[in-house]
């Protein structure tokens, strides 16, 4: 009997730090203090005082090699232009149990993986993994040489000698006929499966957006090339809800993706799991039953602990240019309480009505700008998606009374958002050189127009 309440406390305490059967195997073969390694204190020169140790954050197990990675990543995409804030941010994030940050050569205007190179290179190496993407977007860089060019600066800009996670980055644009463009014909995925070969790449993987062609494609074939792990957006609305375009199959849903890894044995990376922020301000009605549930956890806790409640999510990445966000996301994996079912079905019903909302589908990546015309893409579209969430929003079938008041409070609201007004969407040209930019394929214009008939 005692035996039996010993086994018992054991697998709550695998189910309470997240850990699935495949991690746990892998625990078993790990010292016991193992799980919750404590990163230590910093040695870094500008940071003089003490930042603690990290021993409540969750980590998960990397297959194969037995890696504790942090269930909560830093997404490095939206740092702060302030070096000295970006510094501040990782000292924190690695003092409180954080080791997983994502980047990319063409972040922030090609400065964000040597912003986070110096931020990074503050701290003794085995206290941080780093990722970052294989990012040859412009055609120039399907060419071997140019692409390799790529890969060696980013050693250079993120001060290291090896690169713990690297990606092909953003297959699915161009299906599979852009995907043997980018990355096979031109010999490149054999050169980076060599580079994993000799250490110098330590994982290999890729980031999904677009055509689940390609995506199939690559999972499919995981026995040729042993994928370590794959990068895709999840989160409680895309599961079910994933903005898909007539032209792209309806198992795109993060529902799919995901478990079409899980099969295959492929870890996963998590991106966009709040979908661009969105997730945490959603409705006042429905963020109250959220309170009702859980009084002292945000719309934003509730997203991360749905995500974080599937075994297969290696970790999930924050985009936190901010220290309060930052701080609450600590909080809420450390350690992670995973939703029990009835919260995941509370969670899918509230999908199903956000769903039913006018939204823009936009995760304000950026990847759209900068528009010749000048035009804050995201800016708008985070706006638009905020008057519908909060009921501003004058829907055009319904002229109540209030219509023409709803009409003048989103106007005032946009003015407040944008105050240039030459970045509004009335600037928009309709030119489309944003449109195969597009990860969401959002239809930016028609998009556009929307919004100029809502301000008419």
């Amino acid at each position: 009997m005692n035996q039996n309440k010993h086994d018992m406390s054991r697998r709550e305490f695998l189910r309470r730090m997240g850990i699935g059967a495949g991690s746990a195997m892998a625990l078993m073969a790990m010292e016991p203090l193992g799980l919750l390694a404590k990163t230590g204190t910093p040695r870094t020169p500008d940071s003089p005082q003490p930042l603690g140790d990290a021993t409540k954050m969750t980590y998960r197990v990397q297959h194969g090699t037995g890696e504790q990675i942090s269930l909560l990543g830093f997404g490095m995409m939206r740092l702060p232009d302030s070096q000295e804030e970006v510094n501040r941010l990782v000292d924190y994030a690695i003092a409180h149990g954080v080791n997983y940050f994502d980047t990319s050569p063409m972040y922030k205007g090609g400065t964000n993986e040597a912003a986070t190179g110096e931020a990074l290179s503050r701290h003794p190496r085995d206290k941080y993994y780093v990722a970052t993407k294989m990012s040859n977007y412009d055609r120039r860089l399907w060419e071997l040489d140019e692409a390799k060019k790529m890969y060696e600066k980013s050693f250079v800009d993120l001060r290291v000698d090896h690169i713990d996670y690297y990606l092909l980055h953003g297959i699915g644009g161009g299906g599979v006929q852009q995907l043997h463009e980018r990355f096979i014909d031109n010999g490149l995925l054999d050169f980076l499966l060599s580079e994993r070969e000799a250490g110098r790449i330590r994982h290999l993987g890729f980031s999904y957006h677009g055509d689940v062609s390609a995506f199939d494609w690559l999972v499919d074939r995981n026995d040729d090339y042993h994928w370590d792990f794959a990068q895709i957006q999840m989160n409680f609305l895309d599961w079910r809800h994933a903005s898909i375009s007539k032209k792209r199959r309806v198992d795109a849903d993060a529902e799919y993706l995901y478990n079409k890894l899980e099969k295959a044995g492929i870890q996963c990376v998590i991106m966009e799991p709040l979908r661009g922020g969105a997730l945490g301000r959603i409705d006042e009605e429905l963020a109250a039953q959220l309170h009702e549930r859980r009084p002292d956890d945000s719309p934003a806790a509730w997203a991360f602990r749905w995500v974080g409640s599937y075994p297969n999510v290696l970790t999930a990445l924050s985009g936190m240019n901010r220290m309060e966000h930052l701080e609450e996301n600590v909080r809420t994996f450390s350690p992670l309480d995973p939703c029990t079912e009835a919260e995941k079905t509370l969670l899918a019903s509230i999908a199903d009505v956000i769903a039913g909302f006018p939204t823009i589908p936009c995760t304000t990546c950026a990847y759209c700008m900068p528009c010749p015309f000048g035009v804050d893409i995201p800016g708008n579209f985070a706006y638009y998606n905020e008057a519908v969430a909060q009921h501003v929003l004058p829907l055009p079938e319904k002229q109540d009374a209030d219509y023409i008041e709803r009409k003048q409070q989103f106007a005032a609201g946009l003015r407040s958002a944008l105050p240039d007004e030459a970045k509004w969407a009335t600037a928009c040209a309709d030119c489309e050189v944003c449109l195969s930019k597009c990860p969401q394929q959002i239809r930016i214009p028609n998009q556009m127009a929307r919004i100029v008939e809502t301000l008419r």
